[in-house]
């Protein structure tokens, strides 16, 4: 396993990306390694990891498409990770969270089924009946927008190992450094443009953080399939 962390987009801890598009070519810079391969296809987690995604499938000339993942946020305390879940029908729990918390299974199992209502929307609304992609002996980049505790890209590796890929490659415009030391233990590759410390939050390390809507995302997607590459939707 490898982590590249390149710290050069950041200074005395007040780098900021100007918006997720600038965001995603500085990733992308990081990843020509990857460019005009027949092997790569990049996952984008939607919604805020879409336009990262786009502008990295972009500059590698390389396919994209979508790996929706929903946060199972602790109750009252929905910013808090118990775990995730992910396309597939995967789920992961932090069984630490789960125990300092005091959450009992029937909470777990309501929390999880009110996402996974919200995940297959998203599923339907983003990828109507086109089948998700063969990722056997495929390079898979996971794109998001940050790393925080990670929980929703543990989900999201889960569901990819499980079609066998080549190589599981994570990569994210900022990240904090611990989550991608514990990640690293899971893929082949981190690639993280800026690991600032202390990490607070993804949000900080944006000028502009809007909510990324579906309209945005689905505008994406058509665009990768009508522009520099058809888009690996039902294919």
């Amino acid at each position: 396993m490898k982590a590249h962390f390149a710290d050069k987009y950041q200074e005395n801890h007040t780098m900021l990306f100007k918006n997720r598009t600038i965001a995603g070519q500085i990733l992308a810079g990081e990843l020509t390694g990857y460019a005009n391969r027949s092997d790569v296809i990049v996952l984008a987690l939607p919604r805020g990891g879409v336009p990262i995604g786009y502008e990295v499938a972009k500059a590698l000339n390389a396919p994209l498409d979508v790996l929706v993942v929903r946060k199972l946020g602790v109750p009252q305390q929905e910013e808090l990770a118990m775990g995730a879940i992910s396309s597939g029908g995967v789920r992961i729990l932090n069984e630490h969270i789960v125990k300092l918390a005091n959450i009992c299974e029937e909470t777990i199992a309501t929390v999880a089924a009110q996402e996974q209502r919200e995940l297959e929307r998203r599923e339907n609304l983003y990828r109507g009946h086109c089948p998700f992609p063969d990722l056997q002996g495929r390079i898979v980049i996971l794109v998001d927008d940050g790393l925080a505790t990670g929980a929703t890209m543990w989900a999201a590796v889960a569901s990819v190992r499980r079609q066998n890929p080549a190589q599981i490659v994570i990569a994210v415009p900022v990240a904090a450094s611990a989550t991608c030391r514990e990640l690293e233990v899971g893929v082949d590759k981190i690639v993280c443009a800026a690991t600032p410390e202390p990490f607070y939050s993804v949000g900080l390390w944006y000028e502009e953080f809007p909510q990324t809507t579906d309209d945005e995302v689905r505008d994406l997607l058509a665009k990768a399939q009508t522009g520099y590459q058809p888009l690996s939707l039902g294919a």
